[in-house]
């Protein structure tokens, strides 16, 4: 989720009072998170506590098997909230542009 809301750990660490080497053993599960810590990372997310503990990859690429037997993404709509929807449009968005503009610049590039 702090990718999705395009914050860095830096920030994130910053306002929890911690480095950012600390902050990044709480997200790889290196570092015990008590109960207060872990409403402060909600509060910096803007997410219920419940919701920071609940989320992982899954929610982003709910991956199932298809009747054929192969991979297919599964809907998101049912696991994400009104406000996460939003934040992967965006984030979507953004990574339409940026890919427009690498094409502009990679044919501007060629010739």
């Amino acid at each position: 989720m702090r990718e999705l809301k395009n914050l860095t750990q830096t920030h994130v660490a910053e306002k929890l009072g911690v480095s950012q080497s600390a902050y990044s053993k709480i997200e790889l599960g290196e570092s015990e998170v008590t109960f207060n810590r872990l409403e402060k990372i909600s509060e910096v997310l803007e997410m219920k506590p419940e919701e920071v503990i609940a989320f992982n990859e899954s929610m982003v690429f709910n991956v199932m098997n298809n009747q054929n037997g192969g991979n297919v993404f599964g809907d998101i709509n049912n696991t994400v909230s009104d406000t996460e929807r939003q934040l992967y449009q965006d984030q979507i968005n953004l990574l339409k542009e940026e890919v427009a503009y690498l094409k502009k610049m990679l044919s501007k590039f060629i010739n």
